[in-house]
């Protein structure tokens, strides 16, 4: 099985920045696709951003193109996501996934296992 610890969050102003971390462990960090998802209070589960095993293939919701940039790093077993000019919109609890497969998607149905999540607060 794969771990996933998601950290980085906290209470920022609007047009502030933020660095989400996602480690894994449990398992080697091989040839997932990993992905962050966020879901605020009432709504659905949305799709922000994934990133391929090799970094250089990367998705993001048009929502936070622009702001937000994932990136990767294989030999810390470690994903990040940036946020950058971020607004009270998208406050909501940031979720890493992997997709053990590796094919790639924006859909969370397709990503094997989840952390546990981390809370991004952004104030007006």
């Amino acid at each position: 099985q794969v771990q996933l610890v998601e950290s980085g969050g906290g209470l920022v102003q609007a047009g502030g920045s933020l660095r989400l971390s996602c480690e894994a462990s449990g398992r080697s960090f091989r040839r997932y696709t990993m992905g962050w998802f966020r879901q605020a209070p009432g709504k659905e589960r949305e799709f922000v951003a994934a990133i391929k095993w090799s970094g250089t293939s990367t998705w993001s919701a048009d929502s936070v193109k622009g702001r937000f940039t994932i990136s990767r790093d294989n030999a810390k077993n470690t994903v990040y996501l940036q946020l950058n000019n971020l607004k009270p919109e998208d406050t909501a609890v940031y979720y890493c996934a992997a997709d053990l497969q590796g094919s790639g998607s924006a859909l969370s149905a397709h990503y094997d296992y989840w952390g546990q999540g981390t809370q991004v607060t952004v104030s007006s």
